[in-house]
C-alpha cells in the first residue's frame, strides 16, 4: 500500500527552541482514516500543519505525496496543495466574497472552467444542506453553517488527502454529525486518505480508524 504521508525523527518548533514535536516517526498509508489526539497545546495542529507545508521541519524526514516538505520550494508547496483539502478550526473564509465563490475557489485555482466549478458547488451546497444559502456571505451565517461551506470548499477539488483541525470543536450536534459524516464518507466513497485533530472521538464514527496521540512531543499510535 502506497504511503501518503512519511515522518522520520521529525522534529518541530516555532522557535528553533521549545520542541513541540520531538524525534516523530510515522507513516499514513494511501486510504487510511488517522485521528489525532492529544491535550490541548501538545502539538496536534502544528503537526497538520507541517503536513501541508505550513510549518518547515526543524530536523528530520516529511514527505507527503511524493513531495520533501523540508526543503520544499514555493512551487511544490502549491503543487502538493493542489491536492489537500483543508478544513481549519477557524473556518478562513474570504468574508468579502459569497460562500458559493467561497466553495468554487479551489476549483478555480485548479483551473476548472466555470460551469464546472458552478455544478460541483451546487452538488456540495445539497450534501452540507445549505443550498438555500448559496448567495449569502460567511458572516450572514452561524459558526456551523460557515464550517459547513469549509467542508464543502476543502471537497471541492476531490482532494487525494484530508487534513482537518478541531473542525467540529465549536459546532452544535447537527453541524458535529454532518462534518463527521462528510469525512467518512470521503474516505469510503472517494478513497481520499483523512487526517482529523479531535479532542473527542465520536462514539458514533462508523469506519475503521488509526489513532495517534502526542504526549509530551512524542507522536505513538494506540493500537
Amino acid at each position: 500500500m502506497d504511503k501518503i504521508i512519511i515522518a522520520e525523527d521529525l522534529s518541530l518548533s516555532y522557535n528553533n527552541q521549545e520542541m513541540i514535536i520531538s524525534k516523530a516517526t510515522l507513516s499514513i498509508n494511501s486510504g487510511d482514516f488517522v485521528i489525532i489526539t492529544g491535550a490541548s497545546g501538545s502539538g496536534k495542529s502544528t503537526l497538520l500543519k507541517s503536513f501541508y507545508g505550513a510549518l518547515k521541519p526543524l530536523s528530520g524526514e516529511l514527505i507527503v505525496g511524493g513531495v520533501d516538505l523540508h526543503n520544499i520550494t514555493t512551487k511544490k508547496k502549491n503543487f502538493l496543495r493542489r491536492h489537500i483539502g483543508i478544513v481549519f478550526q477557524d473556518y478562513k473564509l474570504i468574508k468579502e466574497w459569497t460562500i458559493e465563490k467561497n466553495v468554487m475557489l479551489p476549483m478555480i485555482i485548479n483551473g476548472f472552467a466555470k460551469d464546472i466549478c458552478q455544478e460541483q458547488a451546487v452538488r456540495l451546497f445539497g450534501h452540507v444542506n445549505l443550498t438555500n444559502q448559496m448567495g449569502k456571505y460567511p458572516l450572514e451565517l452561524s459558526g456551523g453553517e460557515q464550517q459547513r461551506v469549509a467542508m464543502a470548499r476543502a471537497l471541492a477539488h476531490n482532494p487525494i488527502l484530508i487534513l482537518a483541525d478541531e473542525p467540529t470543536g465549536n459546532l452544535d450536534d447537527y453541524s458535529s454529525k454532518l462534518i463527521w459524516d462528510l469525512l467518512e464518507g470521503s474516505n469510503t466513497q472517494l478513497d481520499a486518505t483523512v487526517v482529523v485533530v479531535t479532542h473527542n472521538i465520536p462514539s458514533t464514527i462508523g469506519v475503521k480508524y488509526r489513532h495517534f496521540e502526542i504526549e509530551h512531543g512524542d507522536v505513538h499510535e494506540i493500537s
